[in-house]
């Protein structure tokens, strides 16, 4: 086994403030960011803040911005980088520093508490729910999905407009609404509920202007953009310029007065 002396930039600060720190440390054949980031805390810094679990790219815990692109630090092999670059490790941008490399993300769970739940269809017990495999291939992708914020923070929208948060729910929770949408058992219209619109009007879909930064960053492969993002778009926008549903509307308003 090999090994060479890398050089590390590391944020070390909190939400007063920080600063970037340089270390040089010891890398293996086969490691990735996490392991020098632990050699780090084992070796010279251990009290380096930074949240991981699993070290197996499913739990979502290790989000950073590495040399400025937000990666998981778990999947992120050592390999990719020439032996003589600097490697910078930050926090993620578009949320609040607690300390170091961990940042407060509650807004995303903020926002997926906004997104309305599953309605089961009526008269089906729970269990007795049956799918054709065709009909949920398009939505099963969006099942994959690690919650690792990567795709959050890398979204402009958020990332670079502090104000658009209270109206945006972001590409994660987006295609959450399109997941739902899409699941050929959701009664929600049934129940009164409109997905295509309350994406629109109350989670900011006209916000996103498809850049697919978010699909560029995604660790699991998920094409937020082509396969949920842009078809939602695509049905909000048939929704709210069919003539049949606008004159429904009226009939409607016309018989509440």
């Amino acid at each position: 086994m090999s090994t060479y002396d890398a050089s590390f930039r590391i944020w070390r600060g909190d939400a007063e403030g920080g600063e970037l720190r340089d270390f040089t440390v010891e890398v293996n054949d086969g490691e990735v960011v996490l392991d020098i980031v632990h050699r780090l805390q084992a070796t010279q810094t251990p009290d380096l803040a930074v949240r991981w679990n699993c070290k197996a790219g499913k739990c979502g815990s290790c989000s950073a911005e590495i040399n400025g692109r937000p990666r998981l630090m778990c999947m992120t092999r050592m390999s990719t980088f020439e032996r003589s670059e600097t490697i910078t490790v930050t926090p993620l941008r578009a949320f609040p520093v607690v300390r170091d490399l961990v940042t407060d993300v509650s807004f995303n769970y903020a926002k997926a508490r906004e997104v309305p739940a599953f309605v089961p269809p009526r008269g089906v017990a729970p269990g007795a729910y049956r799918m054709q495999q065709v009909d949920v291939d398009r939505s099963q992708e969006f099942r994959k999905c690690i919650e690792c914020f990567l795709c959050q923070d890398t979204c402009h929208v958020v990332r670079d407009h502090e104000e658009n948060k209270t109206a945006f729910a972001g590409p994660r929770f987006l295609m959450r609404v399109a997941e739902l949408d899409m699941h050929p058992l959701d009664a929600a219209e049934e129940a009164g509920l409109d997905r295509k619109r309350t994406a629109q009007e109350e989670h900011g879909l006209g916000y996103c202007n498809i850049t697919k930064c978010c699909t560029e960053v995604c660790p699991e492969g998920i094409k937020i953009t082509d396969n949920a993002l842009i078809p939602l778009k695509e049905r909000a926008v048939d929704r709210k310029y069919d003539p049949l549903v606008w004159l429904g509307s009226k009939i409607r308003r016309r018989a509440d007065t």
